[in-house]
């Protein structure tokens, strides 16, 4: 029984995304360091972020609803952890405005969003079921490939148009911004399913 139920299209998926946005965050990482880009540093730290909730959402989907909205909430917590990591990159970048390797910014920025749009595709059918769980799964990758698009436009902007630390600077900020957002609708999704559960 354990078997087949580790054998669901479900788990299938979530382990595929899981290793997609690991094997993603070394890439980006690395790029991040080598060029100095405050907005891939924070993408690439939101890769790890949605490896482990995916990682946490595979431990927890056997789970009642109500173990699975309080696991839902510590999520919520974990997506506000690349925000913070961005705010101090970005601080430490404001006190040295060092403009990054543009194109290498919109080279490592299209990558992310080919894998952010194959997870949100992968998990689109599914962001309904397990109640906050794979809904704080699909609402990063979604989010995160909106990200992908304004890193690769700061990338071109940076090249052609303002040679400058800012467009990687206010990028990242915005990465802040909506990772809080995304927090907050998975807090409150998860706030209703446990309300549900003991009702």
């Amino acid at each position: 029984m354990l078997a087949r139920y580790f054998d669901t299209p479900l788990h299938k998926i979530v382990v595929l995304v899981a290793l997609l946005n690991l094997g993603y965050f070394g890439v980006e990482f690395a790029v991040a360091l080598a060029i100095g880009s405050v907005s891939l540093f924070a993408d690439s730290v939101d890769f790890l972020e949605d490896a482990s909730v995916n990682l946490l959402i595979l431990l927890a989907l056997g789970f009642s609803p109500g173990k699975r909205a309080r696991i839902g909430m510590a999520l919520a917590i974990i997506l506000l952890v690349p925000g913070m990591a961005t705010l101090w990159t970005a601080y430490e970048r404001f006190v040295h405005p060092v403009p990054p390797a543009p194109f290498s910014l919109s080279l490592a920025g299209a990558g992310a969003l080919v894998i952010n749009l194959t997870c949100a595709f992968l998990l689109a059918a599914f962001r309904h079921e397990s109640g906050s769980l794979t809904r704080a799964a699909f609402l990063s990758a979604r989010n995160d490939a909106v990200a992908n698009v304004a890193i690769i436009c700061a990338g071109l902007v940076t090249a052609f148009l303002w040679h400058s630390a800012w467009p990687d600077l206010i990028v990242g900020l915005g990465i802040a911004a909506m990772n809080a957002d995304a927090a907050r609708e998975v807090w409150q999704a998860a706030r209703d399913e446990h309300k549900l559960a003991g009702a």
